[in-house]
């Protein structure tokens, strides 16, 4: 039977490599990424935003908290919705982040777990990246139409791979879709190494396991 290939590690490509060790440990999220340093080229919107989801909103106020308090630029600040409760900050490498829940209410005081991580890409065409991605070996987990696609992760895998038409994750995130240059960021997979339609780069990487600290 075939392994089913998903997200094995997640690296930012940032130009100072301790400043973003720094404030991703004090945003609580340095063990589900790596960082590599790099001066490439990137204006506007990098075309990709990594969404936590947590238990409620005391813990989405936490977590964005810590974010500012650490040097994020608030973009949407938290706010009910008919989904859950909800924000959207962006690292001072210029990574966004959106940290949300399902929950309309407490149900507990606040807590630094993480329930799940996505990785939504913003890409022109959905169903033709969708198709290339199960090309690559990802299976699809829940799909709608030509707006949204969501793939299976592995048990190892740190991170889900969504993808997103990019207008409507720039304005879901509240920033203008344009962009140019480095997406700055690089996926590692059995999968790997290619290049998306997008101009998404994925390499061979082993599973992503968590620094000691």
């Amino acid at each position: 039977m075939a392994t089913t290939a998903s997200i094995a590690s997640v690296t930012l490509e940032v130009a100072d490599s301790e400043a973003a060790h720094r404030f991703y440990t004090a945003f609580g999220v340095d063990t589900h990424i790596r960082l590599r340093a790099s001066e490439a080229h990137s204006t506007g919107f990098r075309g990709f935003t990594l969404a936590l989801t947590v238990s409620g909103p005391a813990t989405v106020d936490s977590f964005l908290g810590a974010a500012v308090d650490a040097g994020a630029t608030v973009l949407k600040p938290a706010a009910k919705s008919m989904w859950g409760y909800g924000g959207v900050v962006q690292a001072p490498d210029g990574t966004i982040w959106k940290v949300a829940t399902s929950a309309k209410k407490d149900t507990g005081p606040a807590t630094c777990e993480i329930g799940e991580i996505v990785l939504l890409l913003g890409v022109e065409d959905v169903k033709a990246s969708k198709q290339f991605y199960v090309g690559r070996g990802l299976t699809v987990a829940r799909s709608f139409g030509g707006k949204y696609a969501e793939f299976a992760s592995g048990e190892s895998s740190p991170v889900k791979l969504a993808l997103y038409k990019r207008r409507g994750l720039a304005k879901d995130l509240g920033v203008p879709a344009d962009g140019t240059g480095s997406h700055r960021i690089i996926l590692g997979s059995s999968a790997g190494p290619f290049t998306d339609p997008d101009g998404f780069a994925w390499e061979t990487a082993p599973s992503l396991t968590p620094t000691p600290s």
